[in-house]
């Protein structure tokens, strides 16, 4: 009797293995893919590098162009977030939690991912990614105090994002390649909004540019972090958590800054609606071939 029940149990332990991440052949699997998973986050974070070249190269920005690049962010991060992220968050929970209370969980676990931010944002000084109104000769001191707000802020934002894009990395190359390009994308603008400032106020390209470059490591600090403090216990309850709420924040980007930003650049509202689509539509084609 034994031996007709020993197959399907051992299959069943084999299972559980290959999904539980506490378990030490399982942190093992994790160890290899560190420095991938790092490399890919360290990618997403600097590029805030490009924006900071777009801000001190050009004296010049188009509204239309600036409209399209960031609606085109927030619709490749809200396509990943309900499409990807959430969806996994629910399955990594499932197997623990059961199918009912992993829904539940997932949803409070995005709100709470949200209400954190917007903590956080209350916290901070305000920043705008939209610059348009910046011209050589205004306020040097008050550029200043704009560039380095700006990136303290984005900085704070970027933590959690290194860590999502990190982790994801580490369970699922493929959902972390997804999330590292949303937020290299977003990162763009947001590069913009620190060295354009910085350069306005002290003349100085390299400057800003450091600085604005500064904020995007944000992200593989936080990967790093936390790495040390989930990696003994990284299992799928926490790996669902940890999806669940980074999608929540990125969406409360896409709508507190990204589109606001995009609106504020006085370019016409279609391009706004042309920018999230085609953000969608090649975020979808990436994930469909990288599957």
């Amino acid at each position: 009797m034994r031996g007709s029940i020993d197959p399907p149990t051992n299959g069943l332990l084999a299972c559980d293995h290959r999904t539980t991440f506490a378990e030490e052949p399982g942190l093992q699997t994790l160890d290899h893919q560190v420095l991938p998973a790092f490399l890919l986050t360290l990618g997403a974070g600097l590029s805030t590098g490009i924006g900071s070249w777009l801000g001190v190269l050009s004296r010049r920005f188009s509204p239309g162009l600036l409209t399209t690049a960031l609606s085109f962010s927030a619709g490749v991060m809200i396509f990943v977030s309900f499409v990807e992220i959430f969806p996994k968050a629910r399955q990594s929970l499932t197997p623990a939690l059961g199918s009912s209370t992993a829904y539940l969980v997932t949803v409070l676990a995005f709100f709470a991912g949200m209400l954190a931010l917007a903590l956080i944002d209350r916290l901070l000084p305000s920043h705008e990614l939209a610059i348009l109104p910046l011209r050589e000769g205004s306020d040097a001191s008050a550029l200043m105090r704009t560039g380095l707000f700006s990136a303290l802020a984005i900085a704070i934002h970027n933590f959690p994002e290194g860590l999502a894009t990190f982790v994801a990395a580490l369970s699922e190359p493929r959902l972390g390649i997804g999330i590292a390009i949303a937020i290299a994308i977003h990162n763009i603008p947001e590069g913009l909004a620190v060295s354009a400032p910085v350069y306005y106020a002290t003349g100085s390209r390299s400057k800003a540019f450091w600085i604005s470059c500064a904020s995007g490591l944000a992200e593989p600090l936080g990967a790093l972090i936390g790495y040390v403090f989930l990696r003994s216990f990284l299992n799928d309850v926490v790996l669902g958590l940890v999806f669940a709420s980074v999608g929540g924040i990125m969406i409360y980007i896409c709508f507190d800054e990204l589109l606001p930003a995009a609106q504020r650049t006085g370019a016409k509202h279609h391009l706004m609606m042309a920018g999230v689509t085609a953000g969608m539509l090649v975020m979808s084609i990436s994930l469909v071939l990288l599957s």
